[in-house]
This record gives C-alpha cells, structure tokens and sequence, in this order.
C-alpha cells in the first residue's frame, strides 16, 4: 500500500511532482512478457473506492479491499461490482490510524471455502485487525491487533490454517489462527522497519517463505519458515524497487510480478533480483498497489492515490 495523502494540497501536489520527476517514460503498451492489458473495471474515487488488495476465486471472481470505503467488494468476470461488506467507522473518525489519518481496509485472501479474510486499521483498540466473513455472513473481528500498527498485507498458510500480518509501521510480520484467537509476533527483523513512513507492505508464502515487500526501502525479503514454524533470517532478495507495493509470483520459480506505486509501473523481477518495466501509465496504471494471477491473466489493482483519477482494474496476459 502506498496512501501517504497529505493533509494539504500543496504537499500533495509537491510529492505527485516529485514522483512524476522520478519515474521514466513511460511505454507506449505492454511489453514482454505481458501482453493485451485493458481496463475493465472502473471504480468510484468519490464514494473512496480505492482498490488496495485483491484476492481471486475460483469462479472467475476477483474480491477487493476498497480502502478508503473501508468495504470488500466483489468483481465479476464481466466488471460488475457488489459490496459485500462496509465496516464501521471509528468513533474518531480514524484520526489517529498511523501514518495515514483515516481508516482503511488493506490486505484480502481467500480460503478454500469461499471465507474472506481481510485487515482493518482504524488506529482504534476496539476495530482494528484481522476480519473474517463468511459466505452469507457478516463481517467480524477474529483477532486484535495493536492501535499504533498498520496492518496492510495478508497471507494465508493452508496447510497450517495460519494467517500471517505485515505491520507498515511496527516493522512486524504477525501470525493469527485463521479460526482467531491472539496475534503473535512471527517477526520483527530489522528489514521489515519502515525507514521514515511505511515498511513492511505486500505478503506472500512461496516455497517454504514468507515474502514480504518494504515499501520505504524499495526491497523484497524472503524469510524462511522453520521446521518448527519460527521465522530464519530475513534476507533481502531484491532492491531498488522505488515505491514496491503488493506482487505475486508468476509460477516461474522465484519469478515475481510488482506494483510499483509511486512511479506507477509493475514491474517482472527475475530470481537474481533484474526487472524490467512490463507495464505504465499508458497501459491504465493510476498508482498501482496489488497483483493477482489467475493461469496466464494478470490482475493489477490501481487506487490512484496520487494521481487522483480513475481507480481501476487492468488485465494482461503473461506469456511463457
């Protein structure tokens, strides 16, 4: 996630300038190995609909945190939207969530039997943390989490019914039973601190890992899981990746796929830690902040934080 919206315009405007001065040219379309990116969802900034994290069913359905709505959306094949469920606010109003000054929902997955999972900052004891809803339900906490924390990615261990939390601003990655129950800290090494706004952001487990992204240092860290489920070392596998959000790997080893939101590109990272810029602005990008994969279809949620128009949805084909 990448939400820094200032509290004045003119510190807006001079930190979208200056992301602009950063970031190269962009393309005139998709570039290998992603092809045929369209637009086919265009969600409402007015009602805050800011698509922050994505998570894909098998139906062809694609579910969506609306951060700044604090809503879970879902997304047909054909673009149509339905809200599934619009959390409540803070009492104040979600002042004092860390780092931001509003309330939001971050990271989604989903399990096996259609439940959602999904986090909420609030900045307040009594909402903020990890959410549950049923198919047919309704949304509910499952397990707190602390006030001062930016809960913002998400991941969901199957074979153990374990969820796993990156912190932004606690620099933690929190493990939560998927049943709920209390959050324990899995890790707190020093490559998940933020470095002056947030840190630790995107979550993924991927061979025998948790895979987390530090938006502030521009890297990805793998840690390994032991064999007593405690967090090795963390170890930085990629760097220079200005304003990395979510990512997902493509099924091509260690291959990753990254939204790059401040310059408003995804870029393919290959194992040894090279990328190259697969799609920009001129592809529909607006501030890109998640990617799913489903077969060769690539899923990039943009949330036009800076740009302040048109949060989408952008599809593209991966070739092999």
């Amino acid at each position: 996630m990448f939400t820094k919206l200032s509290k004045s315009a003119v510190s807006a405007a001079v930190l979208a300038a200056a992301v602009a001065m950063a970031a190269p040219a962009p393309a005139s379309a998709a570039s290998d190995p992603l092809r045929c990116a369209r637009t086919v969802v265009h969600f409402d900034l007015a009602k805050g609909q800011t698509p922050e994290n994505i998570a894909l069913g098998p139906d062809g359905t694609a579910y969506v945190s609306l951060a700044k709505a604090r809503q879970v959306a879902a997304v047909s094949r054909h673009g149509g939207v339905r809200i599934l469920a619009t959390l409540p606010a803070p009492a104040d109003g979600g002042i004092h969530t860390p780092a931001l000054g509003f309330p939001l929902t971050t990271g989604v997955v989903r399990a096996q039997d259609g439940t959602l999972y999904f986090l909420y900052a609030t900045g307040t004891a009594d909402l903020t943390g990890v959410w549950r809803l049923r198919p047919g339900g309704r949304p509910q906490r499952i397990a707190a989490l602390p006030a001062a924390g930016l809960p913002n990615g998400l991941a969901l261990d199957t074979r153990t019914r374990t969820l796993y939390v990156t912190d932004s601003t606690l620099g933690t990655v929190w493990r939560v039973p998927a049943s709920g129950g209390t959050a324990t800290a899995w890790s707190t090494d020093p490559a998940l601190a933020p470095a002056g706004f947030l840190g630790a952001n995107g979550l993924k487990i991927h061979n025998g890992a948790l895979w987390a992204t530090n938006l502030d240092k521009g890297t990805i860290v793998r840690i390994p899981t032991l064999a007593d489920g405690r967090a090795g070392t963390a170890r930085v596998a990629a760097t220079g990746l200005t304003g990395i959000d979510d990512f997902a790997f493509t099924g091509h080893g260690d291959q990753i796929i990254a939204a790059l939101n401040t310059v408003n590109q995804v870029a393919l990272i290959r194992p040894d830690g090279t990328r190259t810029t697969v799609l920009t602005a001129a592809d529909g990008l607006q501030g890109p902040t998640s990617i799913a994969l489903r077969g060769n279809t690539v899923h990039v949620a943009s949330a036009a934080y800076l740009t302040a128009k048109d949060p989408n949805l952008v599809l593209a084909h991966l070739g092999g």
